[in-house]
């Protein structure tokens, strides 16, 4: 039986696919590889994209993603710089940076990987967290707290051991989870308390001084008016009795237009009210009267 064009057809691409199998492989956008020939490390490839090969065993290919890991502390304790123990958990992000030396040192085993860094994060934890006041984790005073800096002092003390241990970069770090011992919660609250009732006193002693300050504003300010007033009201009452001296002095000049002039105005006084006076006509004030009326009684109406 002879073969028909299509039997080379298939057999030709077949081959085709059997030849890329064992002469090429591809890389992923989110993988990086690694190429061994005859079990030693040849080379290593973070770019996507197809390339060649020597078939296995000769070359074998090791495919890791390369995106950013997690990974999760136990929640354990741990002791401060004033001998107090807390609880803490941390989290982390990782990510291959040598593959060669991640290959060797946990055969690209992810799950080692976790096992392998928790000590170092651990060891990097304690240590930091043994510089630290209590008072910088937990405090009823904000300002006090730097859960960041303790953060970012931990993730800088086991990035290097890491990265040279296994070949993995710490791309971040934080405290997941805080907590405290049913061994010292009483004595945690009871200091807490007390830098509660210190911060209370501290701000009515700042406030009692504010308040001592804004009297002593108010008492000076108050005073400053009062001066100023004293000092006008004797300015004006200078005028008066210099307008009043001048006055006199031409009363004395004229006396009986003196004498008329404290006439009238004492018979305005009298008659400011409605009244009703019987009087003679020869009784000051009323002698500017005489000639207007003709009987003795005056009736006013104001």
């Amino acid at each position: 039986m002879k073969n028909s064009p299509i039997t080379f057809v298939v057999a030709g691409v077949l081959a085709v696919i059997f030849a890329s199998m064992l002469f090429t492989f591809q890389v992923r956008q989110t993988e990086i590889a690694v190429v061994t020939t005859l079990g030693k490390y040849t080379k290593s490839i973070s770019t996507p994209g197809f390339n060649f090969r020597l078939p296995w065993p000769i070359q074998k290919i090791y495919k890791f993603d390369n995106r950013i890991q997690y990974f999760e502390s136990k929640f354990e304790q741990a002791y401060t710089r004033d001998a107090l123990n807390v609880l803490v958990s941390v989290y982390a992000g990782w990510k291959i940076a040598d593959p060669k030396m991640f290959l060797e040192s946990l055969a690209g085993d992810f799950s080692k990987a976790n096992k392998g860094i928790e000590p170092l994060i651990r060891n990097a934890k304690n240590g930091v967290l043994s510089k630290h006041l209590f008072a910088e984790i937990a405090s009823t005073n904000i300002a006090q707290i730097s859960i960041a800096n303790i953060e970012r002092e931990i993730l800088d003390m086991a990035k290097e051991p890491i990265m040279k241990t296994y070949g993995i970069e710490l791309k971040l770090l934080g405290i997941k989870q805080l907590g405290l011992p049913e061994s010292i919660t009483s004595k945690v609250f009871d200091r807490m308390r007390a830098e509660r009732q210190t911060r209370v006193t501290q701000f009515q002693t700042e406030g009692e001084k504010q308040a001592r300050i804004i009297r002593a504003e108010a008492d000076s300010t108050a005073n400053k008016i009062l001066a100023e007033a004293r000092a006008t009201a004797i300015e004006l009452a200078g005028g008066a009795e210099a307008k009043a001296s001048e006055a006199y002095k031409i009363m004395q000049q004229e006396p009986d237009l003196a004498n008329f002039f404290f006439q009238r105005k004492a018979l305005e006084q009298v008659l400011t009210n409605r009244t009703t006076l019987i009087l003679d006509k020869q009784t000051p004030p009323f002698t500017l009267l005489n000639g207007l009326f003709d009987n003795q009684t005056i009736k006013t109406n104001n």
